[in-house]
């Protein structure tokens, strides 16, 4: 007999995944057979994915909220499809995109008009996510240009900073007692000597 599977996706651990949950709602899919993966759609390298491939056999039905759900991927996404359809012989349905329904049109028509629809939306979804990394760079650039700072706050010079410094490049300090002395990690100290020492050779 045949089983019923639904795979629900969101792209960060804050991120809510009920809405899609919601959609397999009188699927009559068991509860043990919703898969849920809270990470990026760029690859299939899923926990939650990978289980629910393993369970599944000829046959079987698997849902989707819609195709950027299943992933982002344009290549990955074709082969997923491929695999699952053609090789493992399992049915798939994305609910947003009725045309998706692998349980209609077996014949050559059929499957030549869901794989001309897939290819477009893999194609959006992908595209949609390169244009959303432009933009966030884009942001970032102007957001700099205006003087914003990005990152945790630097750590301030402490007072005594000049007069510890000199012992350091003087030796009477190691590198570890002259970052104790400021409170702070060697990493951050050496970092700081060496922009003191730039910002005292450009005046």
């Amino acid at each position: 007999m045949a089983n019923i599977y639904g795979y629900a996706r969101v792209s960060s651990r804050d991120q809510n995944e009920s809405r899609q949950i919601a959609a397999f709602q009188g699927l009559s899919i068991p509860k043990q057979n919703i898969f849920v993966d809270k990470q990026s759609g760029k690859d299939f390298n899923r926990s939650a994915y990978g289980r629910m491939v393993q369970k599944m056999k000829k046959e079987d039905l698997l849902y989707v909220k819609s195709i950027d759900r299943l992933g982002r991927n344009y290549e990955e996404i074709l082969e997923q499809w491929r695999i699952l359809t053609r090789e493992r012989e399992i049915d798939i349905v994305v609910l947003d995109m009725p045309l998706l329904d692998t349980r209609r049109g077996k014949d050559l028509m059929g499957t030549f008009l869901s794989d001309i629809v897939l290819q477009v939306l893999s194609f959006v979804a992908e595209n949609e996510r390169t244009n959303i990394r432009q933009r966030q760079a884009e942001g970032i650039k102007a957001a700099k240009a205006r003087g914003i700072r990005f990152g945790r706050p630097e750590i301030p010079y402490p007072d005594n900073f000049k007069k510890i410094h000199q012992d350091w490049r003087g030796k009477k300090i190691t590198l570890q007692q002259a970052a104790d002395a400021c409170g702070m990690p060697v990493g951050t100290f050496y970092g700081k000597a060496r922009r003191f020492e730039d910002a005292v050779l450009r005046k």
